[in-house]
Parts: structure tokens; C-alpha cells; sequence
């Protein structure tokens, strides 16, 4: 019986070795063209036309097709998407699961809305894998990922706030206000999928304090932490130093953002999955 692993690139993840996986991707937009978030996309070449552009930018997500053909023909599906309160990625996987289970009605098919993004989203899938790898069923796998779902968490820390504003999600006076004092947007998912802000530090030390200090607040004890950044290996490498300094056992992990996380984290931008307990 096949196996499969599905989720939007919004989850940074285009591959999961030993495990028959898939993603599907979210485009970028703006006035000087489309950016489709896969393998090939140059985030440097992406980030600089974002950066400069001076007119509204967004993103969109998946169509229903998209998902239903990476769906190809398992028995067995796992498909992890975006937020659904940030992204209608969810809406297009779910509308996709009910047309391949009517047409496959002996197949099984699970969708989890993440209520996040990014290495939080990764976190969940390379859990699903664990809990194939182990033999548990399909009602097993799924009781448990939706319970390991609770006790991961999103924390971002973004140092610029240009897209978010010509995304229209904050205003454009406050991202200038922020950019110009050095202010960092330090903030949460919330347990609804919302950009929660919680901190205003100013400064790369005040930063990574300020994201620690939100770990052990949101419950962190030593479990799992996947530090995602875009182009800020030093701040990465750093709020890992500290962690490791509290928790020296704590199994954490450097990546890169894709494009979509890439898009609103922005240059020198933080996207921490952690578990809680």
C-alpha cells in the first residue's frame, strides 16, 4: 500500500529522503512578474525585484488541479498545508482531497491546517514520516500528528516589513517608521493561524533575546527547534548558541526560506519551529 506526503513550498521543505513525498507550489507576485516558489527560483534574484519594486506584491496558492496531481495515486495521503487564515492553500487541498476520495473511494486521505508556516510546517511533516516509519496505521498516524500539532509552535523575527505592507497586511507608514528606529517584529502564529506581534526589539542581541524569552514562554523545554532564515545565517547561528546554552541537549537544526517564506520574512528575517513539550 503506497504512501504519500503532500504540502504546499510554503512549508520550505522540497524533499523528505526515504519517504514518497511531494510539494506543491505558491507563486509570488508583483508588477515586474511571477515567482513560482520551486527548486529553480533564485530568492536572491527575488528578493532584490521585491525590494525595489514600488507597487503592490502578494501571493497566491494553489489551484485544486495542482494538488490533485500531486496526489498521483497513493493509497495512503498526508497532505499539510499553510494556514488557512493566511492562504486559501488549505481550501484549494481540501476541495482537491473530496474530488480524489469520490473518485478512489478505497483510498484514505488526511489534510492538516497547520494554523502556521514554514519550519513549523516541516516539523509536522517529517513527524508524519516518523509515524509511518514506526507501522503505525493510518488512523494512528493521524490521532497522533493531530495531536503533535498542538504542541509546535511559530515564532518569527522579520527586520524588515516592506512586503507585509505592499501586501497590504500592516501599513506602509509603519514599516518606514520600523525600518528607520531598527525596530524587529518579533511575533507568533497565533492558535487561530494569525500573525500574532508580541515584541519591538531593537538591535541583533535584543532580538535573539527576545525570541528565546518567547520559546520558554510558549512552553519550550528542550524539545525540537528548526531555525529558518533568509540570508541570516549569523543571527541563526546565534539564537542556536543561546539556546544551547540553557538546553545543551536540544536537537536544532539550520535551513534556508523558500519563496513564499522568503516573501514576508524578508533579508535577515527568522521564521523558529519549536515543540513545546
Amino acid at each position: 500500500m503506497s504512501f504519500k506526503i503532500v504540502t504546499d513550498s510554503s512549508s520550505n521543505l522540497y524533499t523528505l529522503p526515504g519517504c514518497d513525498y511531494a510539494y506543491v507550489p505558491l507563486k509570488i507576485n508583483c508588477d515586474e512578474g511571477e515567482f513560482i516558489d520551486n527548486t529553480d527560483l533564485d530568492i536572491a534574484a527575488m528578493n532584490a525585484v521585491l525590494k525595489n519594486t514600488k507597487g503592490r506584491s502578494g501571493t497566491s496558492c494553489p489551484n485544486t488541479q495542482d494538488w490533485l496531481e500531486a496526489f498521483c495515486d497513493a493509497d495512503e495521503l498526508f497532505i499539510v498545508t499553510i494556514t488557512s487564515n493566511l492562504s486559501g492553500s488549505y481550501a484549494s487541498a481540501e476541495i482537491a482531497v473530496k474530488e480524489y476520495l469520490q473518485k478512489n473511494p478505497d483510498k484514505k486521505a488526511c489534510i492538516i491546517d497547520s494554523l502556521s508556516a514554514g519550519p513549523e510546517m516541516q516539523l509536522i511533516a517529517e513527524k508524519i514520516k516518523e509515524f509511518h516509519d514506526e507501522g503505525l496505521s493510518f488512523e494512528e498516524i493521524e490521532e497522533k500528528t493531530r495531536a503533535y500539532v498542538k504542541r509546535t509552535k511559530l515564532i518569527f523575527a522579520l527586520k524588515s516589513m516592506n512586503n507585509l505592507a505592499k501586501n497590504g497586511r500592516i501599513s506602509m507608514a509603519k514599516a518606514k517608521i520600523a525600518g528607520m528606529l531598527g525596530i524587529r517584529g518579533v511575533g507568533i502564529a497565533s492558535d487561530v493561524g494569525t500573525l500574532q506581534p508580541m515584541h519591538k526589539p531593537r538591535g541583533d542581541k535584543k532580538t535573539i533575546a527576545s525570541i528565546f524569552q518567547t520559546m520558554l514562554d510558549l512552553g519550550y523545554k528542550g524539545g525540537r527547534v528548526l531555525i529558518a532564515h533568509c540570508f541570516a545565517e549569523t543571527d541563526a547561528d546565534e539564537l542556536k548558541k543561546t539556546i544551547l546554552d540553557t538546553f545543551k541537549d536540544a536537537a536544532i537544526r539550520l535551513t534556508t526560506t523558500g519563496g513564499l517564506c522568503s516573501f514576508y520574512a524578508e533579508e535577515g528575517g527568522l521564521m523558529i519551529g519549536l515543540e513545546t513539550m
